[in-house]
């Protein structure tokens, strides 16, 4: 199982980090072991001092795909859920100054927790989705996919050109504008039109 996670997929998140606009989709890897489930802690690494919470919709690949057509793109998922892309922002910081890799602030033990998955049958529209971040009971993130530069689909069709998906494999699809840090004692939770699907704490 792999998890890839699409950069800069809304306009307004690109912005706030001064970052331009993409003209196709950006997108890295994630580990298994970056993966946290079961609304289990997360435990706050000791190299970064400056870890960002990232709220995303993601996609849960259903079959093996490679050079997936867009038109076709629909037929690799049947489920939604969301997720945190956290950041290490500091290291990040760093990485980006060299023009070295950003794995080590992206894809260290932990960094990818996931909650419950929804069938996609039960949205009305795809593209009109509503999810959101709260931290201690204050909303921090509110996204809508209406506002994705890049549909599910054409996410699909894309990164099959690269690298062949498989059943199990996530795709985390990018996160609206309102990223920051979170500190121990946090209690988050994101919600995909107003259920709470995921809910953990930072210790």
């Amino acid at each position: 199982m792999k998890i890839i996670c699409i950069g800069r997929n809304y306009a307004e998140h690109a912005k706030e980090m001064n970052a331009p606009v993409p003209s196709e989709p950006v997108f890295f890897l994630k580990p298994d072991t970056a993966q946290i489930k079961n609304n289990l802690p997360f435990y706050y690494p000791d190299f970064s001092k400056e870890i960002h919470h990232e709220v995303e919709l993601v996609l849960k690949i259903n079959k093996p795909g490679k050079n997936i057509d867009i038109q076709f793109a629909n037929k690799y998922y049947d489920e939604i859920g969301i997720g945190i892309d956290f950041t290490a922002r500091d290291i990040q910081a760093k990485c980006k100054e060299k023009g070295l890799p950003w794995e080590k602030a992206k894809a260290f033990d932990g960094s990818a927790p996931i909650g419950k998955f929804i069938d996609k049958k039960k949205f009305v529209d795809l593209n009109a989705i509503n999810f959101n971040l709260k931290i201690n009971g204050k909303t921090v993130q509110i996204g809508n996919t209406k506002d994705l530069l890049f549909s599910f689909d054409a996410v699909i069709a894309y990164v099959s050109k690269f690298f062949t998906l498989k059943k199990g494999d996530l795709i985390y699809t990018g996160t609206p504008e309102g990223v920051g840090p979170v500190v121990i004692g946090d209690t988050l939770e994101a919600s995909i039109e107003n259920e709470p699907l995921l809910t953990f704490e930072i210790k």
